[in-house]
């Protein structure tokens, strides 16, 4: 019971890392240069998760822009918000139950307390 709530709090954190990374891209998606990133979740030590954060280095699209030098090709940010908002509402989704998960254990743990008892 105890691993499957550690299990649970690792997973929490892993999508609080994931739901993190998406609100840094959403905050840049209109940054010249930003270039988003990604999370992986990977297996961990006893069948916990963890959260793999990398940087995409692709390029973003290019734009003329009016700049002290006159009209410039300038690279946008290469975040696409067809992808993070759905990332968004899927890291809710897998929070939330997680967060039910760790809730049932605590109530089988006072269940089981109160019997002892």
């Amino acid at each position: 019971m105890v691993s499957g709530i550690k299990n649970s709090l690792a997973a929490l954190q892993a999508f609080q890392t994931k739901q993190d990374s998406v609100a840094s891209n959403v905050a840049n998606v209109n940054t010249d240069g930003y270039k988003k990133t990604e999370v992986t979740l990977e297996g961990g030590q006893a069948n916990s998760v963890r959260a793999r954060t990398e940087k995409q280095n692709t390029p973003g699209p290019l734009a003329y822009e009016e700049t002290g030098k006159g009209r410039e090709l300038v690279e946008k940010s290469n975040v696409e918000l067809s992808k993070e908002l759905p990332e968004s509402q899927l890291n809710k989704r897998n929070f939330q139950a997680n967060i039910k998960m760790v809730e049932q254990a605590d109530e089988m743990t006072g269940t089981l307390l109160d019997i002892v008892g």
